[in-house]
């Protein structure tokens, strides 16, 4: 495992095949695909940055890296893609094997430059979009989130506010006599055009009579922007005083009806305005939702009560009015976001659903941050809030205007990312016929990005016939380029260039070298990103068989066995938890929609679909620690045979960190035990899990939930429901002060028992 995680400390990257199944036939029965999960603009400390423009191949404009051929004499270097014989322009002149530039060093695979006085000309902007149809109390909570968030804005940055309920309202900012605001009707459908006219942009400047308009270049004047959008620094009174005045949605509700809110029309209205006032720039719409869109052209249920909001059920019945036509709706604001190069980020705090389902596309699309609580006085949207314009130790490093592009050996294909980005459809002969996620292309934008974002690429081997012997020894390496082109969050133009390069093995023998590359965390993320895609887009698709069957095949193929002797089967231990991972994967939150409601379930992949690879082990299978005065805090397994009455236990499944308290301590605890000097260690043993817990939230986002319960108590249901069941109610006596599950889904060793049988038929 160790060296896996060294690769990724030196590229960000983590591929599930380390040498490479070399063939079509091989890479197919493989099970696992070749794949690469990516993070682009990951944080390398020893990485160098170089102040100057990269240099490019003529023919395929792959980069220059360390594992081009240099002919130092005659000045060419031989590109690995392409095997195109380039010339060094003359600034290279002095280069000689003792005099390198940094891009050719052996150990700066991953690398960066930074062309000087290319700054982006534009700060950064956010548009608050705040929903108004919450009570009372919430509106407090939300209100002193919102202004903490002002006081952490950057101090150049642009902001503008608009609020929305039964209307919609655009607050004019720079006009600092009185409040005002522009209404629109929140039933309507408002053009771009019909709103800059609305707007009076055209009353000093008029409108051009032909062309886009787009920014202050293009048909605006910049004062008219400037009512909109204010530095930080310069609006940020007329901002608090406008918050502190603001009132609940004024429309009185009838008791057997939804608030009437136009959430779509409100995200439609930001859009066009960031649109038409600061294209290409790093905007981010930072939407703030207090409950379930009931009007404009993307209601997600109707306004009256008797009608419910669309759930799992309804989804697969098709029986779901309003669903269709809102992920359209929601489909073509991504397009329209993604071609302006601005984010949507998503901040969703109601105990009803919001609509995330639905939005998603657009958030994901545009690489926007998404945060699911239960309300907004709740810490889970609070802290995340605050980490979003946190600076220092652990800001999110939030960059934007991404693009990025790969380029392969000739006998690999990219069938596409599952991750946040969108195509941009540049055909090249890189491009598979089959595609996964965002595919058919060879580049895609990222409008936005941050230090964490994970990209997750599969490929296609197209080589359909073994090599001999004397072509494999000779050229047996694969190569790979990703190139991302973004704008950092200080505001310079940024260009990340990361070179691999891995053995492939193909026809008999080469089992061996395969299972010693397998990188089985890697597999397990990428084997759970392809499901949950398969989830929502195929209909009709058991994921449950989809998962057993991939392991099955992978452990006849790759398992040690006497056919038809189960006990004799055994794997090598670079496979041995990659079942386990997968019986973690069909009982998690990803594919059980049981329990879950359409919008949960839609937040959960959005996150996995970005966090790299160690985050989403946690997800999938979480990590137990165990407490207690015989040891300090060592793994536990993920067992109900963990739970102990004298133990603390201290689970962490990503979205949720529970401590929970064995039955005796919990009796110490309520006995007041931990007060007494005499019971120091006592004292200590309580505050160690939290302490621990503490440092797990501070570096997360978004920030996760924190349960603390006790044995038997009703929110110990949040550990039980993530242990293996190996002792349940209809099995035999339990462990003395342990626990059972009141469940009949089979346990670890029975899952793995029926693997065995099936594997050796």
């Amino acid at each position: 495992m160790a060296e896996f995680l060294d690769l990724e400390a030196q590229d960000g990257v983590r591929m599930p095949w380390n040498v490479i199944p070399g063939t079509k036939q091989e890479a197919t029965s493989c099970v696992v695909p070749v794949s690469a999960i990516y993070t682009p603009i990951r944080h390398f400390p020893e990485m160098p940055i170089l102040p100057y423009s990269p240099l490019r191949c003529r023919t395929c404009r792959s980069i220059l890296n360390p594992f081009c051929i240099v002919d130092f004499a005659a000045k060419i270097w031989i590109c690995p893609f392409c095997f195109q014989r380039n010339h060094f322009p003359p600034h290279y002149s002095s280069i000689s094997v003792e005099n390198l530039p940094a891009e050719l060093f052996p150990q700066y695979t991953t690398i960066e430059y930074e062309t000087p006085g290319e700054k982006a000309s534009i700060p950064p902007v956010f548009m608050f979009v705040v929903d108004t149809c919450i009570i009372e109390e919430e509106m407090g909570f939300l209100k002193s989130a919102l202004s903490q968030a002002i006081e952490l804005l950057p101090e150049n940055s642009l902001v503008g506010l608009i609020t929305f309920g039964t209307f919609v309202n655009v607050h004019e900012l720079g006009f600092g006599q009185i409040p005002k605001t522009y209404v629109f009707k929140g039933s309507k459908d408002v053009s771009k055009e019909q709103l800059l006219e609305q707007m009076s942009f055209f009353v000093q400047k008029p409108k051009p009579s032909t062309g886009v308009i787009a920014g202050a270049r293009d048909g605006l004047s910049s004062e008219s922007i400037a009512r909109f959008l204010l530095p930080a620094s310069d609006c940020e009174f007329t901002l608090n005083s406008i918050l502190e005045e603001l009132q609940k949605d004024p429309w009185a509700v009838p008791a057997d009806q939804r608030a009437t809110r136009c959430t779509s029309t409100a995200l439609s209205i930001a859009a066009s305005l960031l649109g038409a006032c600061v294209p290409g720039s790093g905007a981010r719409i930072m939407a703030f939702i207090g409950g379930p869109a009931t009007e404009g052209p993307a209601a997600i249920v109707s306004k009256y009560l008797s009608e419910p909001i669309r759930s799992h059920k309804d989804l697969d019945k098709d029986s779901v009015p309003h669903y269709h036509k809102s992920v359209k709706f929601y489909e073509a604001l991504s397009k329209q976001l993604v071609h302006q190069g601005h984010v949507l980020d998503l901040f969703a705090c109601a105990l009803d659903q919001v609509g995330i389902a639905e939005i998603k596309t657009a958030v994901e699309r545009t690489g926007g941050l998404v945060v699911l609580a239960e309300s907004f006085g709740h810490s889970v949207f609070k802290d995340s809030l605050k980490r979003v314009f946190q600076s220092g130790d652990y800001d999110l490093g939030l960059s934007s205007n991404g693009i990025f592009e790969i380029n392969c050996s000739k006998d690999i294909k990219v069938q596409g990312i599952v991750g946040p980005c969108a195509s941009l459809e540049k055909k090249s002969p890189l491009c598979s016929d089959t595609l996964v996620g965002q595919g058919g292309t060879s580049a895609w934008k990222m409008c936005g990005l941050d230090k964490s974002t994970c990209l997750c690429l599969f490929f296609d081997i197209v080589r359909k016939e073994t090599p001999d012997a004397t072509a494999q020894s000779t050229s047996n390496q694969f190569y790979f380029q990703f190139m991302t082109y973004y704008q950092s969050s200080s505001g310079q133009m940024r260009f990340r260039v990361t070179t691999l390069s891995r053995r492939w093995v193909a026809g008999p023998g080469s089992i061996q070298d395969l299972v010693a590359g397998f990188d089985q965390e890697a597999a397990a993320i990428v084997m759970a990103r392809q499901v949950s895609f398969k989830m929502e887009t195929e209909a009709e698709f058991d994921p449950i068989r989809w998962l057993d069957k991939a392991l099955i095949n992978l452990c006849s193929r790759f398992g040690d066995y006497q056919k038809e002797t189960p006990s004799s089967f055994s794997l090598s231990p670079r496979l041995s938890i990659f079942p386990q991972f997968m019986f973690h994967l069909r009982r998690s939150q990803f594919v059980q929609v049981f329990n879950n409601s359409p919008d949960e379930t839609a937040y959960f992949r959005m996150i996995l679909n970005r966090e790299n690879v160690a985050n989403s082990v946690v997800m999938i299978q979480p990590s137990l620690i165990s407490y207690s005065f015989h040891s300090g805090p060592e793994p536990a397994l993920l067992d109900v045979a963990a739970i102990a009455a004298d133990r603390i236990l201290l689970l962490d499944s990503f979205f949720t960190v529970v401590i929970f308290h064995g039955s005796t301590i919990a009796q110490w605890r309520k006995a007041g035990y931990h007060n007494q000097p005499e019971h120091q260690a006592f004292a200590q043993l309580l505050r160690a899990p939290h302490d621990d817990a503490d440092s797990i939230i501070k570096e997360r986002f978004p920030v996760p939930r924190l349960v603390v319960c006790d044995q038997h108590g009703s929110q110990a249901r949040f550990l039980l429901a993530k242990l293996n069941p190996s002792a349940t109610y209809n099995s035999e006596a339990s462990v003395p002060g342990g626990d059972i599950i009141f469940t009949d889904d089979v346990s670890f060793e029975v899952f793995l028992d029926h693997l065995q049988r099936l594997v050796v038929q």
